[in-house]
Parts: C-alpha cells; sequence; structure tokens
C-alpha cells in the first residue's frame, strides 16, 4: 500500500522507490474512480502499475482485489484512506467475464497448421524426397551407386 515518509523516516533509493509506488497507487485511484463514473477515457497509460493490469481492470476478466487495515490507532488515516478506496472500487462494473475462445481457435489452428507442415517435412525427409541438391526419387540424382556405377 501507499507510505507516508513521515513515518517510516525512509531516504534516499528507499524513499525514490516509496515515492513512485504512492505515484502508481493515486495513478490506480484515478483509474477505478474514471471506471466507477463510467468516463469514456480511462488513463491506464499513467503508470505502469496500469498500463499492466489494464486487461484485468477494463477487460472481460474477474478481477479481486484485497485491503488491508491495521487495527492500531497509528496508522488510523492509511487504514480509514484504504477502506475509502475499497469502497470506490467496489462501485466499478466490470460486466460479466467471459473465455475468450476466438483466441484460443486462432492460436489451436495455427498450431495444428505448423504441426501439419512438420509432419509433411518428416514424411519427406524419411522417403528421401526434398533433400538440398536433388531429387530423390527412382532414377533420381540423389540416389547411392555402387563402385563405376556413373
Amino acid at each position: 500500500g501507499s507510505e507516508r515518509l513521515s513515518k517510516s523516516e525512509t531516504t534516499g533509493a528507499q524513499a525514490k522507490e516509496s515515492m513512485n509506488i504512492n505515484k502508481s497507487l493515486s495513478t490506480l485511484g484515478t483509474v477505478v474512480a474514471a471506471l466507477a463514473n463510467g468516463e469514456k477515457h480511462v488513463p491506464y497509460r499513467d503508470s505502469k502499475l496500469t498500463y499492466l493490469l489494464q486487461d484485468s481492470l477494463g477487460g472481460n476478466s474477474k478481477t479481486l482485489m484485497f485491503v488491508n487495515v491495521s487495527p492500531a490507532q497509528y496508522n488510523v488515516k492509511e487504514s480509514i484512506n484504504s477502506l475509502q478506496f475499497a469502497s470506490r472500487a467496489k462501485t466499478v462494473a466490470l460486466g460479466k467475464a467471459t473465455k475468450n475462445r476466438e483466441a484460443a481457435q486462432k492460436a489451436a489452428s495455427k498450431v495444428n497448421t505448423t504441426l501439419s507442415a512438420l509432419q509433411e517435412q518428416a514424411t519427406d525427409s524419411a522417403a528421401g524426397r526434398g533433400r538440398p541438391g536433388g531429387g530423390g526419387g527412382p532414377g533420381g540424382a540423389g540416389q547411392a551407386r555402387g563402385p563405376g556405377g556413373g
């Protein structure tokens, strides 16, 4: 989750990493809000996180989001923010998840075509056809000849 630099007291590279994480989570919140409001433009490309999650957040998939809260009084502000985010995320209507059968059928067809071509090549090689440098049938240039048989 997000991290308050004043609480964690991180510095240097860790502070920079924390700021980048916070920026990605803020963008995730913007994306969730745009989806919840049914906006035409959803800013998936504003962070790597939302760009990678684009198919899961706006596609035809099931999405499950966990929100962690702390029982400690020390973390009450972060827990409230997390619960508010969860409340916004809950309002997003993703639609019903469906199987991508068309893509799977295309992939299976491609595999079958490749397999058939490879089987044909293997059959041609076993029969002596398709060798580089000459044909291979009866009386062809590709047959082996005995001594003096030129």
